[in-house]
């Protein structure tokens, strides 16, 4: 769990920097959101890379994960913009995955 909350906070720090130095939005909050989306995709998804986990369960927790990331988005900004923090998430999700599957063990964990 630590290191699933480590990936969480690196992955939110980094995201944040890139698009605020980088794209420069101007709206913070919405930049603060989409980092959230992209740590906390990282964080799940290293979180959710056990045998623990069955994949409907992986699959169920990230589709709830998502459906929290639309719910706080919607009721902080609108739909139109609370749509991209789950492209960010869901292409995280992918690309950990992805990652992971180069690996022998099928997992990033061990």
């Amino acid at each position: 769990m630590k290191k699933a909350l480590l990936y969480f906070a690196l992955g939110t720090v980094i995201s944040f920097l890139i698009n605020y130095f980088f794209y420069s939005s101007e709206d913070i909050k919405l930049d603060i959101f989409y980092a959230l989306s992209f740590g906390f995709a990282w964080g799940i998804a290293y979180y959710l890379d056990s045998p623990d986990f069955t994949l409907p369960q992986k699959l169920g927790l990230s589709f709830a994960a998502m459906a929290a990331l639309v719910l706080i988005g919607t009721l902080v900004f609108t739909l139109e913009l609370a749509i991209p923090a789950i492209l960010k998430f869901s292409t995280v999700f992918v690309a950990y995955y992805l990652i992971a599957s180069f690996r022998g063990n099928k997992s990033l964990r061990n």
